[in-house]
């Protein structure tokens, strides 16, 4: 069975690009476009990994990590922004993996294969 990854970016051409690199890995892809429905997506239909945006036009991805962690302190959460400035915020320590926006998903494939591994 595969596992589950939910995206969550504001961006549709992120969520596009994103969905397809990691169907192709063999991942079953969910997109959410804010934190709200990744709340409710994760209530609903708890993925196995969250890859979450910080910085979105509605709300702040920190503040959506921790409402996730807060439901389920197990999930794993990789923060994916394209700052490098908020890994020395705080709030960002409660992610799992924090890897900056690049057009080369390798990195990002790395540590949710790293996680997801566990």
């Amino acid at each position: 069975m595969p596992k589950k990854i939910l995206i969550v970016d504001d961006e549709e051409n992120i969520r596009k690009l994103y969905t397809a690199e990691l169907v192709a890995e063999g991942y079953e892809v969910s997109v959410a476009e804010s934190g709200q429905s990744a709340i409710e997506t994760v209530e609903d239909k708890p993925p196995d990994l969250v890859v979450l945006d910080i910085k979105m036009s509605e709300e702040n991805g920190l503040d959506v990590l921790g409402s996730l962690k807060k439901k389920d302190r197990n999930l794993p959460v990789v923060l994916n922004s394209a700052y490098s400035v908020y890994k020395d915020d705080f709030n960002s320590w409660l992610a799992d993996a924090y890897v900056i926006k690049s057009s080369d998903l390798n990195e990002l494939k790395t540590r949710i294969r790293e996680l997801l591994a566990v």
